[in-house]
């Protein structure tokens, strides 16, 4: 008796990585969830909604986008880390994916013992801008005006998370401007609002919301976080070409994959969103909210995640903020 069971356990042992590659390589056999865990109206929802459509085409089955709410991404982020890793529950992350395991030390999830990284979909850099009437055309020259009188002026950021992180690391680490005033926004339309207005005069903030009044003119672009000049403004110099090197901060958007998911389904899906942002459609349609394809390897996001928590650590101990 005891030796059959042992046969039998045996034998479905020997059967279980069988079921697992049938399962596989019927993937996907039924609608796949796609959790964008912000509100609808984003960079972010926007980009899963192409994927979604465009992945169900390619695929044959629905994918769906849900966004779910809540904590800074931290709730929809958190129920996927719980969703089984068969490759039917996906998850759309920012910087703050990375970012929010060195601000907050609540989170219901790890980062990297939690999730499977599957690609960097889509990147954009963030932009120094001013108002028009400010007296500085360059880098060099807002450096100048800047260190010359830091109580009289003050620039416009995000308040909490990736942007706060990246504005610190500019002016206040990088630009030694201790005393000019970070002035923080919940969101991108105040920020770009107060600037507008004059009422901060220097705003660093992500490109898409900025992009519409730097063409009309209504803000002075002084320079871009990406390594490279943006497509959108050849003509804006990068900060390591305006001399302010090793500030390299771009916006980015990738996809993930609760912890376990197998491989094949990731190989699968990195390599289909790789053909999806090459196509002129969804080039173009990316363009037009001042966003790039990247399709990365799951290994070079996987490592970018590692990357982030450890500079974004040392920014928050380096200019004293506090950890929630």
């Amino acid at each position: 008796m005891k030796r059959h069971l042992l046969f039998c356990i045996w034998a479905a042992l020997l059967l279980m990585p069988g079921l697992s590659q049938a399962q596989q390589a019927d993937y996907p056999s039924r609608q796949v969830r796609i959790v964008v865990p912000y509100p609808p109206g984003g960079p972010s929802d926007l980009i899963a909604r192409i994927l979604a459509q465009k992945l169900g085409e390619r695929l044959g089955k629905s994918f769906f986008v849900e966004n779910i709410t809540g904590a800074s991404g931290a709730v929809g982020a958190g129920q996927v880390a719980q969703a089984a890793p068969d490759g039917y529950t996906l998850l759309v992350v920012t910087n703050d994916f990375a970012v929010a395991s060195v601000t907050n030390t609540n989170l219901p999830y790890d980062p990297i013992k939690n999730f499977t990284p599957v690609t960097i979909v889509a990147s954009s850099p963030q932009v120094v801008a001013a108002n028009p009437s400010f007296p500085a055309k360059t880098m060099k020259e807002l450096i100048s005006v800047l260190t010359a009188a830091q109580d009289k002026y003050s620039y416009a950021a995000l308040g909490i998370g990736f942007g706060q992180l990246s504005a610190e690391r500019l002016f206040k680490l990088g630009l030694k401007l201790d005393k000019l005033v970070r002035v923080p926004f919940n969101g991108a339309a105040p920020a770009v609002n107060s600037t507008l207005a004059g009422d901060t005069q220097v705003i660093f903030l992500g490109l898409p919301p900025v992009a519409p009044y730097l063409k009309s003119e209504k803000l002075r672009a002084i320079a871009v976080t990406s390594r490279t000049r943006s497509e959108q403004f050849p003509d804006v110099p990068t900060l390591q070409e305006a001399g302010v090197p090793n500030q390299e901060s771009d916006l980015q958007i990738g996809l993930v994959a609760p912890a376990g998911t197998s491989a094949n389904i990731v190989t699968l899906l990195r390599d289909q969103v790789a053909a999806i942002v090459a196509t002129p459609d969804v080039k173009s349609t990316l363009e037009t909210v001042s966003f790039h394809g990247v399709a990365s390897s799951p290994a070079e996001f996987a490592a970018q995640i590692k990357d982030d928590i450890a500079v974004w650590g040392k920014v928050m101990k380096d200019a004293n903020i506090p950890v929630n």
